[in-house]
């Protein structure tokens, strides 16, 4: 059996007892979250939301990128929140690599080169501030006052915020 078709089980579980079906699109906290999409962080548990709270974006980094900034300004214009999170974590992948070393590894392999930016960084709480900046400054955004940004250590599962 295949990872699919376990996981369409777990669904069919999941569905049998399902009750999410009157929640509104609009997160009842207001709030979005922007987090790395590491198997290891299970944002519902981990930060204590039910369905239906928040919005989860996610990413390989948590980085806040051009799509990230496009998701927050619908979450926030069309969806009505109002704070955002970023949320990094201790032991990111992305910290163990470089893009451009990469993006030339696929080159070599495909012949193409990829026409994005991988988003690697070097020090986890400076990218935690650049992306809280990133949400500050972008002018699509109609609240940003309220971003805050935290880093997990995945060794005990606690949130630490940067100043």
């Amino acid at each position: 059996m295949s990872t699919v078709d376990r996981i369409l089980e777990r669904n069919a579980r999941y569905a049998s007892g399902f009750t999410g079906q009157d929640l509104p699109a609009e997160p009842s906290l207001r709030l979005a979250v922007v987090t790395c999409m590491d198997a290891r962080l299970e944002t519902g548990r981990l930060l204590g939301l039910a369905e239906g709270e928040a919005h989860v974006i996610r990413n390989a980094g948590g980085v806040v990128t051009e799509d990230a900034l496009r998701s927050l300004t619908i979450s926030q214009r069309l969806l009505g929140t109002r704070e955002v999170m970023v949320v990094l974590h201790t032991g990111c992948g992305m910290l163990g690599f470089r893009g451009p070393e990469l993006a030339e590894r696929i080159e070599a392999e495909t012949g193409l080169r990829p026409p994005f930016d991988f988003g690697t960084f070097e020090d986890l709480e400076e990218e935690v501030r650049r992306g809280v900046a990133r949400v500050r400054g972008c002018a699509f955004l109609p609240h940003r006052d309220a971003v805050r940004g935290f880093v997990v250590d995945l060794e005990t599962g606690r949130l630490r915020e940067v100043a």
